[in-house]
């Protein structure tokens, strides 16, 4: 299945490669969601939250109510979301699903802590921990830090505090140079969870090729320019 993103940045919706040089802005968010009506899911992410450079709440907020009311489709919201209440007021907002990244972590480990206290006041199915990888490693802070885990070796230990993983290619993240699926494959085979792939996506048959692997596509800059037919 594929899932259209709306990445939010300065109350506009954006395009980065690697997370760091904006390819491309569009002041028309709405006029964006209308476009993505068809999709039963929409991922909304905020940027800024995720880097710690202010929050775009009232954008992300109207988005569920929308998406929700008005189209049927259902949110996955992610970015900045490093506490419980956190998690529990974008829940309380429409999202569906929210996408924990940094927050699982804690120098350089598995923050089991915080996950267990964050599943015990949202329901494990709303929860989706974001695996984003750079250089082999997870990178967490806005794609600003590196530790050194892999996305393959900590699946089994976070499975029991989420529902599912967005998996995200940092290296061909708004590259649209194609997915890796070599690395989606060692993926699937470490977990039985659903996995949300992104990063490089820019033809049906890759998401045709993920999806018979068992995996859901998040795709953006294809999608922004067309390049999907």
């Amino acid at each position: 299945m594929l899932i259209p993103c709306i990445d939010l940045q300065d109350g506009q919706a954006v395009q980065l490669v690697h997370g760091r040089k904006r390819e491309l802005a569009v002041a028309d968010v709405f006029g964006l969601l209308r476009k993505f009506k068809r999709y039963p899911w929409l991922h909304v992410i905020d940027l800024d939250a995720a880097m710690g450079k202010g929050q775009n709440d009232e954008l992300v907020r109207e988005l569920c109510a929308s998406a929700r009311k008005d189209f049927g489709m259902k949110v996955r919201v992610g970015g900045g979301i490093r506490t419980v209440s956190r998690a529990e007021k974008i829940a309380g907002w429409g999202a569906s699903q929210v996408i924990v990244g940094s927050a699982a972590f804690r120098k350089g480990k598995v923050n089991s802590g915080f996950l267990r206290r964050l599943a015990n006041k949202v329901r494990r199915k709303q929860i989706i921990i974001a695996l984003d990888t750079a250089g082999g490693n997870i990178t967490i802070h806005g794609w600003r830090t590196r530790i050194a885990l892999q996305a393959e070796k900590v699946m089994t230990q976070l499975e029991p505090f989420c529902v599912g993983f967005l998996c995200t290619d940092v290296d061909r993240e708004g590259t649209m140079t194609g997915a890796n699926l070599e690395w989606f494959r060692r993926l699937r085979s470490a977990t039985p969870h659903p996995i949300i792939a992104a990063g490089g996506i820019k033809t049906r048959r890759e998401i045709a090729a993920l999806e018979k692997m068992g995996m859901d596509a998040a795709v953006g800059m294809a999608m922004y320019k067309n390049r999907l037919r």
